[in-house]
């Protein structure tokens, strides 16, 4: 039985990405996609991105795992990032938000170019969202790692209040840079900050500091960290749903 519904899952979801595909042709401003809904109409949409090297795939087995009530019909939309070179794995083509040249951790250890790229896809993902009867104040941006620090980013400067904000195992480079074009409406804007205290890849040291520029700037930050590396767990999961139940109910 679980077999089956493993390929029933995988043959639902790839029609889903057949659907967004062809979309995408006749919208090139969006990007692929990998689309989950609800059996009725979504009343709630959760934009979230992935992170370095993985796709939309990514984090499309944490539908089930959220268990959000049927009251709660939200549409997942996984975008894939573009597939570029990226400098710190060797040059290597993957699926990237941005390049990222070394290990600083610093605002000029990556490619801005691409990460205002990044962030204008997913304010046309969200746009997207508008266009098809969804309020902006139903919309959740979430990102893990770079996706992380795109949705952060994106969700800190858009005009329209948001439903949430979720930011996992990131950090914030582009913060002090930026601060002053940030929203005023981002202030009423719940923010979820996750973080792997074992993290060997962005260190908590780093989400630490983005979650203190944020807060000696005026945001009220909901963090949660956990005993685990550059990952996520169950315990996360778990705090992931019960703040989401409270910015979507």
């Amino acid at each position: 039985m679980d077999n089956i519904k493993s390929f029933f899952c995988f043959l639902t979801s790839d029609l889903f990405h057949l659907i967004i595909k062809e979309d995408v042709r006749l919208n090139p401003d969006l990007p692929e996609c990998i689309e989950v809904n609800p059996p009725g109409d979504p009343e709630a949409a959760i934009i979230w991105l992935h992170g370095l090297g993985a796709d939309g795939h990514d984090f499309e087995t944490i539908v089930p795992q959220l268990r959000l009530p049927d009251s709660l019909p939200v549409r997942y939309i996984f975008p894939h990032a573009p597939k570029r070179a990226v400098t710190i794995n060797g040059g290597l083509m993957m699926r990237a938000w941005f390049d990222i040249f070394n290990v600083d951790l610093t605002a000029d250890s990556i490619d801005h170019d691409h990460f205002r790229e990044s962030v204008g896809l997913l304010s046309a993902l969200i746009e997207n969202e508008m266009r098809s009867g969804m309020t902006s104040d139903r919309i959740v941006l979430a990102g893990f790692s770079q996706g992380g620090a795109i949705a952060l980013h994106a969700g800190l400067h858009y005009e329209k209040k948001l439903a949430g904000i979720l930011a996992m195992s990131m950090h914030l480079p582009t913060v002090a840079k930026s601060a002053a074009a940030f929203s005023s409406t981002a202030k009423q804007v719940p923010i979820m900050m996750t973080h792997g205290q074992l993290d060997p890849i962005i260190p908590l040291s780093k989400a630490l500091e983005t979650r203190q520029a944020l807060s000696d700037l005026g945001y009220a930050v909901d963090w949660h960290d956990y005993p685990m590396p550059h990952s996520v767990c169950d315990q996360e999961i778990q705090d992931i749903r019960s703040w989401l139940l409270k910015v979507l109910t």
